[in-house]
C-alpha cells in the first residue's frame, strides 16, 4: 500500500477543501512513480484523441469560435490550429479531444479525466513556459482530485442527468492549473470556489456536438477560475464542500470524501480502445471474443445483459446520427459481428446510422439491466439459427500495468494516426526519458501540425 502524504482527518486535516488544497500542492518526491507513469500514458492517450479529433465538424467550429474571440495574448496551441488565449484554448483543446469519444474514462470518477484537466494543465504549462515533468504531475494532482470530487457527489448525481466530466473534471482542471500557476494556499482556495459557480455540464447533451463541448468547459472554467484568482478575486471561505455551495446544492446525499493517498484512485484510470461510449467496451470485447464463430447473418437473437446505469446513457435503439451510433449497444453489436472496426474513429458516419444490415440486426438484440454486474462488467448470450447458444462475459476491471498499457495505446496511435503517429511516439519516448527536458511548448507544437 502506498504511503499517505496527504494528511487524514486523524491527523488534523479539518475539511475536505483543505485536503484538496493540499494535494494541489503534494511535492513531486511524493506522488508515486506508478501514477506518473500512468499519467504519460493519458497525456499520450490525450494527444492521439485530440489529433485525431482535429478534423471533426465540431473541430472547424471551435476553432472558428475562438478565431472569433480575438488574438490578444494568444500564446496557447490548439489542435489542428495555431494559438488562442490560454482560456480560449482549454476549451477548444477539451471539445476537440473528445470529439471521437476515444478518451479514458474513470469509473469511480464517472468520467473522462483526461479531456476536461490536460486542456487547462497545458495551457497553462504553455503560458508559465512549464516543462512536461511540471504538466504531468498537475494532471496526476488534479485527476485524483477530480476522482475525490467525483465520488463524493456520487452516482446519483451522474444518474440525476450531471455530465460528472465537466462538473467534478472542473475542480480537476482548476488544481492542475493552479498548481502550474504557482497559487498559493489562498488563491488555491479561491480558485476552487469560483470554479464551484462555475462548474457545469449535462447528459442531455450526449450524442451532439454539446458533449465534446463539456469537457472543454470544464478545462476552461479550470483556467478561467485560476487566473481570476491570480488577479485577486475572493469567492467563499468553501464554495466546494461549504453551505449552499456546489456539493450541497448538486449531490442530495453526498458520499464520503477520501482522504490521504494510500486510498489513490487514479490507477483505476481505463483507456477506450473503441471509439464510443465507454459503457459499450464490455459487451465489445466480449462479442470480439466470439465473433470469428459467428456468421451474422446466422444469428437468431443476442440477449446483452449490463449495469443498469448504462441504459440511460448508451442505449439508443435507432441512432439517426453517426455520434448517435457511439451511444447504441444494438448498433455496436452488429458493428463488432460483422467485423467492422470499432477503433477507426472515421467508421462513425451518418450512413453508418443509415445501414440496413445494422437496422435490421439491431432488431435482434435485447439489453437488459442486471445489478449484480458492475458497471465494468458486462455478459450476453448469441443464439444461433441452428440453437447454437454462444456466451460470454468481459470485465474491464482486470488491471493492466503502465507499460503494458503504453503499448497498447502506441498501437491505438498507429491505427487512429497513420504516419502522423510517429512525432507523436517519438514524442512520448523523450517525455518517458526525461520529462524535465520537454519544454510544454514542443507539446503544443505537435498538436499545432
Amino acid at each position: 500500500m502506498l504511503q499517505a502524504h496527504v494528511a487524514t482527518r486523524e491527523n488534523a486535516v479539518a475539511e475536505p477543501l483543505d485536503a484538496l488544497i493540499e494535494l494541489a500542492a503534494l511535492p513531486l518526491a511524493h506522488c508515486p512513480a506508478e501514477a506518473l507513469a500512468l499519467a504519460r500514458v493519458s497525456l499520450v492517450d490525450w494527444l492521439i484523441c485530440g489529433i485525431a479529433g482535429a478534423s471533426e465538424p465540431v473541430a472547424t467550429k471551435i476553432r472558428s469560435f475562438a478565431a472569433s474571440e480575438g488574438q490578444a495574448s494568444a500564446e496557447v496551441s490548439v489542435f489542428g490550429g495555431s494559438h488562442a488565449p490560454a482560456r480560449t484554448a482549454a476549451m477548444v483543446n477539451g471539445t476537440i479531444s473528445h470529439a471521437l469519444d476515444y478518451d479514458d474514462t474513470h469509473f469511480d470518477h464517472v468520467g473522462h479525466l483526461s479531456v476536461g484537466i490536460y486542456p487547462a494543465a497545458l495551457a497553462m504549462a504553455e503560458a508559465q513556459d512549464a516543462s512536461a515533468e511540471e504538466l504531468v504531475t498537475a494532471f496526476f494532482v488534479g485527476a485524483e482530485g477530480a476522482i475525490r470530487l467525483g465520488r463524493v457527489l456520487g452516482l446519483a448525481h451522474y444518474n440525476r442527468g450531471f455530465h460528472q466530466t465537466a462538473t467534478a473534471g472542473a475542480f480537476g482542471a482548476t488544481l492542475a492549473a493552479g498548481r502550474i500557476a504557482k497559487l498559493d494556499d489562498a488563491q488555491m482556495r479561491a480558485a476552487l470556489g469560483l470554479c464551484a459557480t462555475r462548474a457545469s455540464g449535462l447528459k442531455s447533451q450526449f450524442g451532439t456536438m454539446g458533449k465534446p463541448l463539456n469537457a472543454g468547459i470544464a478545462a476552461s472554467n479550470g483556467v478561467e477560475a485560476v487566473q481570476l484568482a491570480a488577479l485577486g478575486l475572493s469567492s467563499p471561505d468553501d464554495g466546494v464542500f461549504g453551505q449552499q455551495g456546489f456539493v450541497e446544492t448538486h449531490a442530495d446525499a453526498p458520499e464520503p470524501f477520501i482522504y490521504g493517498l494510500s486510498d489513490m484512485r487514479f490507477m483505476d484510470n481505463r483507456y477506450k480502445f473503441h471509439a464510443c461510449c465507454h459503457g459499450l467496451h464490455a459487451m465489445i470485447e466480449g462479442l470480439r471474443a466470439i465473433a470469428a464463430q459467428v456468421d451474422i447473418e446466422q444469428v437468431e437473437r443476442l440477449h446483452v445483459r449490463t449495469n443498469p446505469r448504462w441504459l440511460k446513457v448508451c442505449d439508443l435503439k435507432a441512432p439517426r446520427t453517426g455520434l448517435e451510433v457511439k451511444f447504441s449497444y444494438v448498433w455496436l453489436a452488429g458493428m463488432v459481428l460483422s467485423g467492422l472496426e470499432t477503433g477507426e474513429g472515421g467508421l462513425y458516419t451518418d450512413a453508418l446510422a443509415a445501414d440496413p444490415i445494422l437496422a435490421a440486426f439491431a432488431r435482434k438484440v435485447e439489453i437488459t439491466g442486471d445489478p449484480t454486474l458492475s458497471d465494468q462488467q458486462g455478459e450476453g448470450t448469441l443464439v444461433l439459427r441452428d440453437g447454437t447458444q454462444l456466451t460470454y462475459r468481459h470485465d474491464l476491471a482486470a488491471p493492466v500495468p503502465p507499460a503494458e498499457l503504453m503499448q497498447r495505446v502506441a498501437g491505438k496511435a498507429r491505427t487512429v494516426l497513420g504516419v502522423r503517429a510517429a512525432p507523436l511516439l517519438a514524442m512520448a519516448e523523450r517525455i518517458d526519458a526525461d520529462p524535465r527536458s520537454v519544454p510544454a511548448r514542443d507539446i503544443g507544437a505537435l498538436i499545432r501540425a
